[in-house]
């Protein structure tokens, strides 16, 4: 049997006689991260002939034990339980209730196009208290299209009496609309929508973030938006799964931006595709909620069909006040089946960005010290939340200085917003991300949305109209991404982001955090 790591110091992991263990080495022999893998071996059909009579049949006596069960992983367990099954394998297609299902003003008008064509007029959702539709997209902007699509989420949770709706009418300020939350993403556990064990379906591929909360969370497209809208199921197939062990003391120079970019630019964009990405060790134990919904952000963008955190201490304290209905968490059972393990040290993990244009084009953030940006961009529903803002002040208050590139800020959330002014940051004798961020010579903060992480309308904040040079903390980089199809985007971490404001030149964050 073979077994190797990258580091002579990792330890392979071999859990039978069956199971191979293989390398998976860096695209860069100076990543300093240890890594090993494990994959179980298919078993060859043999040809030999064993029998050429029929065996004689006996009566079967039922058990008296119960059934004998497979071990399951996180992922299988919840879409067993949301099946009514007791077992399921990957592989196997299945109609699943549907906890949660959310839409937005993108995608929204189109499923309920879909729902209407189909299921009539005059047909109701099938549950209008597990709706959530949430404006986030195109908002703050003058296009007529992008407003009208709006009005329809508008007039349709009005007929259909949508319990939640956070809608948005006074486009001139958006605390004059109370119930306008902003991305959905963040808004979605802000508001109490995740908890763990559920099944949470949204028109938007990164939905996968709630697997923070150890739910199975996944996009859809319009089509079943619409199914769902109509009967509350959807027709799934399991999903394999892939676990990622993290291990080892975080550095105060790493975030988790950093751990996801490491593991998609080690499988690559299609190395989980279709596929349940689930994350365990000590390392992920010690995040916050925010950061493992960063974790299980940019899994769809390995191929992910959905990320999962197995839920904790620190997911029910999130919770205590967020919801009151009643959830159970599941957990992967000791023997249960996957595809590949992947072990990670943290503690040797250098911070990182993805280069133009691909999110798996990973390199140390020290390597492109050479290379000068045009901007700064902090926001989206991977790098838009409170932490991240706080993280990025910290930057900002170490180094003392101005930024030297336009750096844009853009709250996820109404919340996230208020919190930018209102909660003081650690060691910075009681001032506020806001005012830290001004004194740096920041644009000022703006309205809660998806902004320019997906280009939008060009009147939208922040939207890059010309072939710029970007370190962005959203989650892609393809052309045309941001905006303008000859712009370049860095991925990077809010600590990344902010160490290359104030230097403009992509810059390791160690330069001002040490």
């Amino acid at each position: 049997m073979a077994s190797s790591a990258v580091a002579s110091t990792s330890t392979s992991f071999i859990h039978n006689k069956n199971d191979v263990s293989r390398s998976a080495f860096s695209s860069s022999s100076s990543l300093s991260s240890q890594i090993s893998v494990s994959k179980c071996k298919r078993a060859t059909p043999s040809k030999r002939i064993v029998s050429v009579m029929t065996p004689q049949q006996t009566e079967r006596v039922p058990s008296t034990i119960g059934s004998v069960k497979t071990a399951m992983t996180m992922t299988e367990k919840i879409l067993a339980r949301a099946s009514e099954k007791t077992q399921l394998n990957p592989g196997e297609n299945v109609w699943v209730d549907v906890d949660v299902l959310m839409t937005h003003d993108v995608c929204g008008p189109g499923s309920i196009g879909i729902f209407n064509k189909e299921f009539g007029q005059n047909a109701k959702v099938w549950d209008r208290e597990k709706i959530v539709i949430i404006p986030d997209h195109y908002i703050f902007t003058s296009d007529e299209r992008a407003n009208r699509n709006v009005d329809i989420l508008r007039d349709f949770c009005k007929v259909q009496n949508i319990k939640y709706f956070y809608d948005i009418t006074d486009l001139s300020n958006f605390k004059a609309n109370p119930d306008y939350k902003g991305v959905c993403h963040v808004a979605l556990a802000q508001e109490g929508h995740c908890r763990p064990g559920e099944v949470l379906l949204g028109t938007d591929s990164h939905t996968c973030t709630a697997g923070a909360f150890g739910q199975f969370a996944t996009g859809i497209g319009n089509t079943d938006a619409g199914f769902v809208l109509g009967t509350g199921k959807i027709l799934l197939k399991v999903p394999p799964t892939l676990r990622f062990v993290m291990d080892g003391e975080m550095p105060d120079y790493l975030l988790a931006k950093d751990l996801i970019l490491q593991i998609i630019g080690e499988i690559s964009v299609a190395g989980a595709t279709y596929k349940s990405m689930e994350f365990v060790g000590s390392t992920v134990e010690s995040l916050t909620m925010e950061e493992r919904m960063t974790l299980c952000n940019m899994v769809v963008e390995a191929g992910g069909k959905n990320g999962v955190v197995p839920a904790d201490s620190t997911t029910h304290k999130y919770l205590e006040d967020k919801t009151s209905i009643p959830y159970e968490p599941v957990y992967s059972d000791d023997g249960a089946r996957f595809l590949a393990e992947y072990r990670f040290d943290i503690s040797k993990l250098e911070p990182l960005v993805a280069k133009p244009h691909s999110p798996d084009n990973r390199a140390l953030a020290r390597e492109c010290k050479d290379v000068k940006i045009d901007r700064v961009y902090i926001g989206s529903c991977t790098g838009g939340k409170t932490e991240d803002f706080l993280a990025a002040a910290k930057v900002f208050l170490a180094s003392g200085k101005k930024v030297k590139v336009p750096t844009f800020l853009v709250p996820a959330t109404q919340k996230v917003w208020m919190d930018i002014y209102g909660i003081p940051v650690p060691g910075s004798g009681g001032k506020t991300c806001s005012q830290i961020f001004e004194e740096a010579g920041c644009d000022t903060p703006a309205s809660p949305s998806c902004g320019a992480c997906l280009g939008g309308p060009r009147d939208t904040y922040a939207r890059m109209n010309e072939p710029k040079v970007c370190v962005s903390t959203t989650n892609r980089n393809f052309p045309g991404r941001m905006g303008h199809k000859e712009g370049q985007i860095y991925l990077a971490s809010p600590y990344t982001a902010a160490a290359s404001a104030l230097t403009g030149y992509v810059t390791d964050p160690r330069e001002f955090l040490m």
